[in-house]
């Protein structure tokens, strides 16, 4: 835990869900009609799923949030703080406001949602008003412009990730990307990227939004990714990492936890959207979002099963090894923390320090 919330590595600022994760859905909810279903997790979701990516691959993580004092908010306050290490100097506990909700429900491949939420009554820039330096920051674009909260720190020297969400009208107003002024890597997913430029492919996208950014990163999901680099003008396609899927939930913030551990450990760009790719990869093969995040420890255990099939001679392992060696250079020695999945209940952290988190009134 950074523990003053000053010179992290990474800040993020947004709203933290409980989400409730059905797997196993049989298909989609018919009027008057029950499923069953073969799995379920409970998790704390929205910006959580970052800050647990972030926090598992060993970045100091800072975390400004709302969380309400009923069983939901203590129960994600507790999950961040004191089971990720995730620090929560600039979040706050405000009493008599709903926790925002989520249940998905995942079903051919993909997934279903319905939220409840209220609006949160401190925002992002209140929050982090007296915020120190970070290395890096995480931020998503609105379709409506809205007022900056990673302004001051970008302004200090962190780096900023951006990506954007929806467009609900559909109008895709390239107007929009001026909000990535000031920003280093933008990571959109193929159909946004090439909806805001206007382009049929996601290469030409990525090369279209070099204009507005150092480093373009588009994703394509299973397909892989195109990314370009402004500066030297290079275009880098990766191809996409075979996984049996079972949640999507959260595979796009442990992509980009992925690319900003990458980035401030300075890999060289082929390294760092290989590690990304891997990472969003094993994170699906869980359920429940942010729990989903894969640590150090399952990297490496990824790594050690491709190698013994590549030392029996698997064409696929032969390759992934070439593809990987960097990972020989970058992974933790000594014992790696085992990580903690989604449990069906709101469980007991009873391998936790019981002690009371303190939280700021």
């Amino acid at each position: 835990m950074v523990g003053s919330g000053e010179n992290c590595d990474v800040m993020l600022a947004g709203t933290v869900f409980l989400d409730i994760v059905f797997t196993g859905v049989p298909h989609a909810p018919r009027p008057g009609a029950e499923i069953w279903t073969s799995g379920m997790g409970s998790s704390p979701g929205g910006i959580a799923n970052l800050a647990v990516a972030c926090a598992r691959l060993g970045l100091r993580t800072s975390l400004a949030a709302v969380f309400s004092d009923d069983g939901y908010g203590q129960w994600c306050w507790d999950i961040l703080a004191r089971q990720e290490g995730v620090d929560l100097t600039h979040s706050r506990v405000r009493p008599r406001w709903h926790s925002p909700v989520t249940v998905s429900l995942v079903f051919g491949g993909d997934r279903a949602m319905i939220t409840h939420e209220h609006p949160a009554p401190v925002g992002s820039v209140e929050l982090l008003r007296d915020a120190g330096a970070a290395r890096a920051v995480v931020a998503s674009l609105a379709p409506t412009p809205c007022t900056p909260w990673w302004t001051p720190l970008v302004d200090r020297g962190a780096l900023l990730f951006a990506d954007v969400g929806w467009d609900p009208s559909d109008r895709w107003d390239p107007a929009v990307l001026s909000q990535l002024n000031g920003s280093y890597c933008f990571t959109p997913n193929a159909v946004e990227a090439m909806s805001y430029t206007r382009t049929a492919s996601a290469a030409d996208a990525a090369r279209a939004l070099g204009q507005y950014v150092p480093l373009a990163v588009v994703t394509r999901g299973r397909e892989g990714l195109a990314a370009f680099d402004a500066a030297s003008g290079e275009l880098v396609e990766i191809e996409g990492m075979p996984a049996d899927a079972i949640d999507p939930t959260g595979a796009g913030d442990v992509f980009t936890a992925a690319m900003v551990t990458a980035t401030l450990g300075d890999w060289p760009l082929p390294a760092r959207l290989r590690f990304a790719t891997l990472a969003a990869a094993l994170s699906v093969q869980q359920f429940g979002g942010a729990l989903a995040a894969p640590g150090w420890g399952d990297i490496a255990d990824w790594w050690r099963g491709v190698k013994l099939k590549a030392a029996d001679g698997v064409p696929w392992a032969v390759q992934r090894v070439r593809d990987y060696a960097f990972l020989a250079d970058v992974l933790p020695t000594g014992r790696t923390p085992v990580v903690r999945r989604a449990e069906a209940t709101i469980a007991r952290l009873s391998d936790v320090n019981d002690t009371v988190t303190e939280r700021t009134p």
